[in-house]
C-alpha cells in the first residue's frame, strides 16, 4: 500500500450468518438471555445495596461481579440484537469500534482479576478468620476493587495502542463486534507484533489467575485438612466450591475464542462462541452465587413470600 498511514474511517461489521427464518427465533432467544442477565445481575447489586446485613467485605467484593457482567453483556449485545433485524449491512465508525473491543477486552480481563481478589478474601476469611476484620476493611474493599479494574485495563489499553499504529488494506470486521484481532486483522503489515504482545498479555493474564486462585485454594485445602473443625470445612467448600465453578466456566469460554482465533475453518464457530461468552457466563454468575449464598438466597425467598401473602 503507497499510504502507510491509510485508515478506513468506517467498517463494515460481517456479523452471523443466519438465515431469514431463523432470524426472530435468534433475536427472541438472544433478547430473552440479556433481559435476564440484566435483570439478574442489577437484581442481586440492588439486593446487596439495600440489605445492611449484607454490607460486608465478600459481598461488596463479589459486587464488582455483577457490575462486571453487566458492562460486558450490554457492549455487545445490544447492538448485535440491532443487527440481527436490521436488512441491511452494520458499518461503524473505526473509533467506536476501538471503543467496543477496548469495552470487550476490559470487561473480560476484569472478571480473572475480580475473581482473584474474591479468592484472598476467602483465604483470609478461612485461614485467618481472627484478623479478618482487621485485614478485610472498608478501605482494603477498595483498594482491592480498584487494583482488580486497573490490573484489567492497562494492558487492554497497551493491545490496542499496538493496533491503531496499523494501517488498514480492508475495512470488514470478520467479527459480530469488534474485538482487538479483528482490528489488527483489517491490515496487510506484519501482524507478528500484535500476535505475539497478544498472546503474551494472554498468557499473563491466565497464568496469574491460575496461580493466584490455585495457591489460595491449596493453602485453603491444606487449613481444613490440618484443623477437624467440621464448620471450618463446610464454609471453605460452601464458598470456594462457587467460586471455582464460576471460574472454570469462563475459563473455559475464554479458552474456545482464543484457540478457534487461530484456525480460520472454524470461523463460524468462532462466532458464535464469541457470543456464548456474553451469555454464558453473565447469565450464570448470578444464578451460582444467588442459589449458593445462603443470605442472598434467604432475600430473595422473602420478596417472593412477600408477594404470596394475600391481604386479610
Amino acid at each position: 500500500m503507497e499510504n502507510g498511514s491509510y485508515r478506513n474511517e468506517i467498517l463494515r461489521i460481517e456479523g452471523l450468518q443466519i438465515t431469514h427464518y431463523s432470524t426472530y427465533p435468534v433475536f427472541i432467544l438472544l433478547f430473552l438471555a440479556y433481559l435476564f442477565i440484566m435483570v439478574s445481575n442489577l437484581g442481586i447489586i440492588m439486593i446487596i445495596a439495600m440489605e445492611k446485613a449484607l454490607h460486608k467485605p465478600m459481598y461488596l467484593l463479589f459486587c464488582n461481579l455483577p457490575v462486571n457482567d453487566a458492562l460486558n453483556a450490554t457492549v455487545v449485545l445490544p447492538g448485535l440484537l440491532k443487527d440481527i433485524l436490521a436488512e441491511s449491512d452494520r458499518y461503524i465508525s473505526y473509533a467506536a469500534c476501538v471503543i467496543q473491543a477496548f469495552g470487550v477486552h476490559t470487561f473480560n480481563t476484569s472478571t480473572h482479576t475480580i475473581l482473584i481478589v474474591m479468592a484472598f478474601d476467602r483465604y483470609v476469611a478461612i485461614c485467618n478468620p481472627l484478623r479478618y476484620h482487621t485485614i478485610m476493611t472498608n478501605k482494603m474493599v477498595v483498594r482491592l476493587s480498584v487494583i482488580a479494574w486497573v490490573a484489567a485495563t492497562v494492558p487492554i489499553i497497551i493491545i490496542l495502542a499496538l493496533t491503531i499504529r496499523l494501517s488498514h488494506c480492508t475495512s470488514t470486521i470478520l467479527n459480530p463486534y469488534c474485538d482487538n484481532p479483528s482490528l489488527f486483522k483489517l491490515s496487510c503489515e506484519n501482524l507478528s507484533l500484535n500476535q505475539i504482545f497478544g498472546l503474551f498479555i494472554f498468557a499473563v493474564i491466565w497464568t496469574t489467575s491460575v496461580s493466584c486462585i490455585s495457591l489460595t485454594y491449596l493453602k485453603i485445602a491444606h487449613v481444613c485438612l490440618k484443623n477437624q473443625n467440621s464448620t471450618l470445612k463446610s464454609k471453605a467448600i460452601k464458598t470456594c466450591s462457587t467460586h471455582l465453578i464460576v471460574y472454570l466456566i469462563h475459563f473455559g469460554c475464554a479458552c474456545s475464542i482464543v484457540i478457534l482465533h487461530r484456525f480460520s475453518a472454524y470461523e463460524e464457530l468462532r462466532k458464535l462462541a464469541s457470543i456464548l461468552i456474553y451469555v454464558i457466563p453473565t447469565s450464570l454468575n448470578p444464578v451460582i452465587y444467588g442459589l449458593q449464598t445462603k443470605e442472598i438466597r434467604h432475600w430473595i425467598e422473602q420478596i417472593f413470600l412477600r408477594r404470596k401473602v394475600i391481604p386479610g
